[in-house]
């Protein structure tokens, strides 16, 4: 996620650049067109098809902000659901007898979030989901083909063992789980949104009309800007195409793109928070990288 304050004209340039620089050329070809060949340029309703391409544009970006930003709230839920369990590990699992299950409870939750991590952005579990994980039986839910389903599959049987001994009661297990629950609704919320696309036509249809815009765009102004006619056509161009890119950036939060949702310190965030909630040492914040950008 980019978090200067505003972004770098780099960014807007590498996400338009290409079809910018076609618009550009297009421009300069129906200019010269204009001049040398004799024909004249037929007059189009270009603000009536500029506001309604707007109005699309607008419903789209909007659309797609609405998913980026259930992301990050799915991500708040769990950011709070870890610091709940682990808060309830350690005053339920107070027995002394029971220490190695309250830590391995928190550690799982910490090697669980960074699985989940992994599975959203399509990639290899890293290390950090292996070091917190003990060995044994635990190192089985990284064969599994849901690895965070896995993991909190087994922090559930940590708890009942936990009663079964008698560390906890029943009322205590009740609540535990209930908060196992919010983080497997969490998970699943976020599932959704990383495997149910925005329809095709939203998608499609967007990128078409904008285009079409971008290619009637200097037919219409080339009577009216004369040689000018690259310059505004391209500026004007510019507008419709960073809206149309905007939506693409926002529309997969979990992407591991510059516009997503931070996961990597949100992950830590959550790291940070159980280790210390255990008496143990712990890593730094991520901090935003030379580019003003937090992974």
């Amino acid at each position: 996620m980019i978090v200067a304050d505003t972004p770098r004209l780099a960014h807007i340039a590498r996400e338009v650049w290409k079809p910018l620089l076609l618009l550009f050329l297009w421009d300069v070809v129906v200019t010269v067109a204009y001049y040398v060949l004799p024909f004249r340029a037929p007059g189009l309703p270009l603000t009536l098809f500029g506001s309604a391409l707007a109005l699309f544009l607008g419903f789209r970006s909007n659309s797609a902000y609405q998913r980026w930003w259930e992301g990050r709230g799915l991500w708040g839920q769990m950011i709070n659901a870890s610091r709940s369990l682990a808060r309830a590990a350690k005053a339920y699992l107070s027995h002394p007898e029971a220490e190695p299950i309250r830590r391995e409870i928190i550690f799982r939750q910490i090697a669980y979030v960074h699985a989940l991590r992994c599975q959203l952005r399509r990639q290899p579990m890293d290390e950090n989901v292996e070091r917190y994980l003990p060995d044994g039986p635990a190192q089985k839910s990284l064969r599994r083909t849901n690895v965070a389903n896995g993991v909190i599959e087994g922090m559930g049987l940590r708890v009942e063992q936990a009663r079964a001994h008698g560390w906890i009661d029943t009322i205590q297990q009740a609540s535990l789980e209930r908060v196992m629950v919010d983080i497997s609704n969490a998970q699943g919320g976020m599932e959704r949104l990383k495997n149910t696309p925005l329809p095709n036509q939203y998608r499609f249809f967007p990128m078409l009309f904008t285009h079409l815009f971008c290619i009637l765009l200097p037919i219409g102004l080339v009577e009216t800007l004369g040689y000018a006619t690259p310059f505004g056509s391209t500026v004007a161009g510019l507008m419709f195409l960073a809206v149309l890119a905007v939506g693409d950036d926002l529309v997969d939060p979990f992407a591991n793109s510059v516009h997503d949702l931070p996961l990597c310190a949100m992950c830590r965030t959550i790291e940070i928070d159980l280790l210390q909630a255990l008496g143990e040492p712990a890593p730094e914040p991520l901090e935003p990288d030379r580019r003003n950008i937090l992974w």
